[in-house]
């Protein structure tokens, strides 16, 4: 496997997180920032190679083989991202591109060490799941900020958008992983949401709120 057919392999698994259906070359081919026609001559490779299958008007889906290797890449993805932020403290907005480079790296036993020094972590510092070794999640009951019930107190438990300059502005508003929320009214005309922030008022715009993930504290 080279390094760009395991990216492919990933970008269409979280795709399929999404979607109950098949998963198009466009949608791929937009994931990867590559040409429609670069996708479709990767999926007949890895269709090749068994990982994926590809109907006809449906779409790709990942087969067995090609789902367990995408749950291998972003257990080591997410493991990296931890150790980087909680061991080498990097902030969790510099994290990504990094863990994208050490994912790649074939030795199992590393990543299985690097596991058990985290002390097996269920979620990374973005609040996504961590598959263990044999491709399990462990799921949060989670909802995103705007479907939150008026006045009550949640705890920020992840994000939906994990690009850096999302995760940078957060930083700016102090809202990070355990951030206690409270949901005080959601403008009519707009969906912008007034809300405490560790006991703080302020007023945050729907495309905010729409991108963080709540559980009740």
């Amino acid at each position: 496997m080279t390094q760009s057919e395991e990216n492919y392999i990933k970008v269409i698994y979280l795709l399929s997180l999404t979607s109950n259906k098949g998963i198009s070359s466009n949608a791929i081919s937009a994931k990867m920032e590559t040409k429609p026609s670069s996708a479709t001559d990767m999926v007949k490779k890895l269709a090749e190679k068994k990982l994926v299958d590809y109907v006809k008007y449906q779409g790709v889906f990942l087969t067995e083989t090609g789902k367990q290797l995408a749950l291998s890449l972003v257990r080591k993805h997410r493991l990296w991202e931890t150790f980087l932020v909680h061991k080498l403290e990097f902030s969790w907005d510099e994290v990504h591109e990094i863990a994208e480079e050490l994912e790649h790296i074939k030795s199992e036993k590393l990543i299985d060490r690097l596991d058990q020094f985290l002390g097996f972590p269920s979620h990374d510092p973005h609040g996504d799941a961590i598959p263990d070794k044999d491709g399990i999640l462990q799921t949060i009951d989670k909802i995103l900020l705007p479907e939150a019930e008026i006045n009550c107190t949640y705890l920020c438990v992840g994000v939906k958008d994990s690009s850096d300059s999302f995760l940078a502005y957060l930083d700016k508003i102090n809202i990070s992983l355990g951030t206690h929320i409270v949901l005080l009214a959601v403008e009519p005309f707009d969906q912008s949401c007034n809300v405490l922030i560790n006991g703080k008022e302020s007023m945050i715009s729907y495309k905010i709120a729409s991108n963080l993930f709540v559980k009740k504290a």
